[in-house]
């Protein structure tokens, strides 16, 4: 009995040596990217505003089977940011187990695979495809495979969109990443307390300790390969790990009755909450999805035909966090009275695919699509409470609710006028609106203009105030340098005078001197000639 616990012990950390490493790569990527944002924190896609373009994504993985990359977007209304991942699949591609820190909320971009989480006491499996949204609970382990596809002469990739939330009740970024590994929380004991717990051999220990980090994604095949001899001992000991239990969560329990596998909700297989020859638009809910329940996310998908338009409307309980997932449109947000207008101005975007884009609540929004294709966008909503979108026109407007006399002296207007305004029956939700697109465009790129317009004329204010300051300078300098000049050329005059007034001292010297040797001498001569006289 002793050497069977000692072996199944020891197929358990070998088992982590294959496996186990792989974990701690997501994480340690994970923490080196969230390291470089925060250090980049308000530039590019890390928290850059209401709008991050697909080029500005953050790589965290990225192999031959599979890629992930992530964004944050900040919400200037709220505080904090929002945190978004993208996980793409090569076809026979697995996504390895990580252990969930926080609320997971996804949508299946393309593709198909095979999803598996633990709930419970019980490991679930369920197939996903294009379209179908889900929700993890924080605690949980999950992982994913990719189908082959081999009935397709093109096997697409498994991609799923997937936002985080921190809590129940905090729906922004979680502030200890999304998910962690198994193999962090194992290696981070000492060798003496491992080797105590598991009851194995030091060489046991020492190539668990060794062992090497493989990607956070790696071929399907190796999960085969592991199947048959270490899958059955992994769910005993993650049994063990989590919960202490002595039945088997990833195998059917014989005094329990296995969960039914969960039901998904799909955009594209669903009845739509609206749709007309403009376009159609879905959200989903607790109601929907009952995998929602005990969580404050919701989900939405909205398709616009061509030259088509999303009625303004607003949100009273949820910011938007979207994705565009097909074709280009404009985004026209109005923005709170409270704000500067010169702020307002540039909440007017164009999205391209991949794009992520946020509206805060109680901002006035319209979603336009070009008129040579159809725009298509999904997202997650972060309503803490029921959340019933106020739009301005039709029979659902919630001007049609207010006092029409009071709506008058609100518009400065007369009320026949705003019984016209809101005199519309029509299920205005989405709208023919040709053009519109095109021209908040031109309107965008008019704004861009002018904004490089006073851009210009700042830096060529900027430069002649320079110029100006530096010929002050250079004139203080001139003047500076003149008054140098001067007093040298006033040096000079007074050292010219000083040897004049000295070369004339002893000039009128040595006239002085000459003078006297001529008196000097003439009086020495009558004396030789009275001498000569004499004799």
């Amino acid at each position: 009995m002793f050497k069977r616990s000692m072996s199944l012990s020891g197929s358990i950390l070998l088992l982590f040596l294959v496996v186990s490493p792989i974990f701690s790569g997501i994480c340690n990527a994970y923490a080196h990217a969230a390291n470089r944002g925060s250090k980049e924190e308000g530039g590019g896609g890390w928290g850059s505003g209401p709008l991050v373009k697909r080029e500005e994504r953050r790589s965290l993985v990225s192999t031959e089977y599979g890629e992930i990359s992530d964004v944050r977007i900040r919400d200037d209304v709220n505080g904090g940011s929002y945190l978004l991942q993208f996980f793409t699949l090569e076809p026979n591609s697995l996504f390895l187990p990580v252990i969930l820190h926080a609320d997971m909320v996804f949508y299946v971009h393309s593709g198909r695979g095979q999803l598996s989480w633990t709930e419970e006491d019980y490991l679930k499996r369920t197939h996903i495809k294009q379209g179908d949204v889900y929700r993890l609970e924080q605690g949980s382990v999950f992982f994913v495979n990719s189908s082959k596809e081999t009935d397709q002469a093109e096997p697409q990739k498994l991609r799923i969109h997937a936002i985080f939330a921190n809590s129940d009740e905090d729906l922004r970024e979680p502030a200890t990443g999304p998910y962690s590994t198994i193999r962090d929380m194992i290696l981070g004991f000492d060798k003496r307390v491992l080797q105590a717990t598991f009851q194995v051999s030091d060489e046991v220990i020492e190539e668990l300790l060794s062992g090497t980090k493989p990607p956070a994604i790696v071929p399907a095949d190796k999960q085969s390969e592991l199947e048959k001899t270490s899958w059955d001992i992994e769910d005993r000991y993650i049994t063990s790990l989590l919960s202490g239990r002595s039945y088997n969560i990833f195998e059917s329990n014989k005094k329990k009755k296995r969960k039914e596998s969960a039901k998904l909700f799909n955009f594209l297989e669903e009845e739509k909450d609206f749709e007309n020859c403009n376009g159609w638009s879905t959200t989903v809910t607790k109601k929907k999805l009952s995998a929602l329940k005990g969580s404050n996310f919701g989900l939405f998908m909205v398709n616009l035909t061509e030259g088509s338009m999303m009625s303004p409307h607003w949100n009273p309980m949820a910011t938007e966090i979207a994705i565009a997932l097909h074709g280009q449109g404009m985004i026209r947000v109005v923005c709170s009275s409270l704000k500067d207008d010169t702020e307002c101005q540039k909440m007017r975007f164009k999205v391209d695919k991949g794009d992520v884009f946020s509206v805060p609540r109680f901002h006035s929004m319209a979603q336009m699509a070009f008129n040579n294709d159809t725009f298509v966008f999904v997202g997650f909503s972060t309503s803490t409470k029921k959340n019933h979108p106020q739009f301005l026109a039709g029979k659902a407007s919630i001007l049609r609710v207010l006092d029409k006399d009071v709506l008058a002296a609100s518009f400065n207007s007369t009320k026949e006028t705003i019984n016209q305004l809101v005199a519309s029956e029509d299920e205005s939700v989405i709208l023919k609106c040709t053009s519109c697109a095109e021209e908040e465009f031109w309107k965008m790129g008019e704004g861009e203009k002018e904004k490089e317009e006073e851009e210009r004329r700042k830096r060529e204010d900027e430069e002649e105030r320079q110029r100006e300051q530096k010929e002050q300078e250079e004139e203080r300098e001139r003047e500076r340098g003149g008054e140098g000049e001067e007093g040298e050329k006033e040096k000079e005059e007074e050292e010219r005078r000083k040897r004049e007034d000295e070369e004339e001292r002893q000039r009128e010297q040595k006239e002085q001197e000459e003078r006297e040797r001529e008196r000097g001498g003439g009086e020495g001569e009558e004396p030789g000639r009275q001498r000569s006289s004499r004799w």
